[in-house]
C-alpha cells in the first residue's frame, strides 16, 4: 500500500512539473531560420521582444531547405523565417502542409558571382554556370540572365516557372549544373564554375556582398516576388506573440539595424 501511494505521489508530482514546464513554455517563442541574414535579424529582435512583450525568443539555426516547413508542419517550432513565397508556396502544394504566411519581411538581391570572369561581355562561350537545384529558385536565376540580355525565355512560360527547357536563346551555349543551394558559396569559394547564382543569405555567409561582389545582380523593386516571409502553422498568424514577432521585425529599430549591417544586400519591405 505504501508503495502504491508513493507511485500515486510521484505520478501527480510529475504531472505537476510537466503543467509547470507549459506554463513557463507559454512566454517563450521558437523560430527556425537560416544563419545569415535570417537568424542574426532574430538575435537584433530578441532583446526588443523581451522589452516590450516579454516574450523569450528561442532561435533554431538550420541549414536545410527542406527541413524547415516539414519541422514548422509537425509543430515543432512556432515559426520559421527562412525562405521567399515561391518557394513556399512550391512547397505547401507539394507537400500538403499546413503553414501559412503571416508576414512578408524582407527581399534579398540575388547575384551571379565568377573569379575569373569581370564583365557580362566576358562571359566565354560554353561557361559553366552553377545553381540551385531548388526549382522555385530557377525561374528567378533564368529571369537575371534574361534581363541583363545573356538568355532569352520563351514567352509561352510564366517566368516564376521557367527552367532551363524553357531557354529559346543561349548564344553563349551556358551549361547549367544544379547543386544544394546551401552548397553554393563554398562552390564558389573552392573556383568551381565560371558563373555561380547565390541565394543571398549563402552569398552574406561566403563573405560576399551582392551590391558590390556579384557580376550580375538582380534588380529589387515593389514588384519581387521574392519576398522572405515569417510561416506558421494554419490558424496560428493571428497570436499574440507572431503579432509582436512580425510588429518587431517591421520596427524602425530592425529596418535600422538592417540598413547599417547590410547595405543593401538585405532590403526590407513594408
Amino acid at each position: 500500500m505504501k508503495r502504491l501511494l508513493t507511485g500515486i505521489f510521484a505520478l501527480f508530482l510529475a504531472i505537476g512539473l510537466t503543467g509547470c514546464g507549459s506554463t513557463e513554455s507559454e512566454n517563450t517563442l521558437t523560430v527556425s531560420a537560416t544563419l545569415d541574414p535570417h537568424s542574426k535579424i532574430l538575435e537584433e529582435a530578441k532583446p526588443i521582444l523581451k522589452e516590450k512583450y516579454d516574450i523569450d525568443l528561442e532561435i533554431k539555426v538550420l541549414d536545410d531547405y527542406y527541413i524547415f516547413n516539414k519541422a514548422l508542419d509537425a509543430g515543432e517550432v512556432d515559426a520559421n523565417y527562412f525562405q521567399h513565397r515561391p518557394f513556399f508556396e512550391g512547397e505547401v502544394e507539394e507537400h500538403g502542409y499546413k503553414i501559412v504566411e503571416a508576414a512578408g519581411i524582407h527581399l534579398e538581391p540575388f547575384g551571379f558571382y565568377s573569379k575569373t570572369i569581370d564583365s557580362i561581355q566576358n562571359i566565354p562561350d560554353n561557361a559553366e554556370v552553377i545553381i540551385s537545384n531548388s526549382v522555385a529558385d530557377h525561374g528567378r536565376i533564368l529571369g537575371i540572365l534574361e534581363d541583363a540580355g545573356v538568355i532569352e525565355l520563351s514567352n509561352d512560360v510564366d517566368r516564376l516557372e521557367a527552367t532551363t527547357k524553357d531557354i529559346v536563346s543561349n548564344p553563349k551555349n551556358l551549361k547549367f549544373t544544379e547543386i544544394k543551394p546551401e552548397l553554393l558559396g563554398t562552390t564558389f569559394q573552392n573556383g568551381e564554375g565560371d558563373l555561380v547564382a547565390i541565394n543571398g543569405n549563402y552569398a552574406l555567409q561566403a563573405g560576399l556582398n551582392p551590391m558590390n561582389d556579384a557580376l550580375i545582380i538582380e534588380e529589387v523593386d515593389a514588384s519581387n516576388p521574392y519576398v522572405n516571409i515569417v510561416a506558421v502553422q494554419e490558424g496560428h498568424e493571428k497570436d499574440e506573440k507572431i503579432q509582436a514577432l512580425i510588429e518587431v521585425l517591421k520596427s524602425d529599430e530592425i529596418k535600422q539595424f538592417v540598413e547599417d549591417e547590410y547595405k543593401g544586400a538585405v532590403v526590407m519591405v513594408d
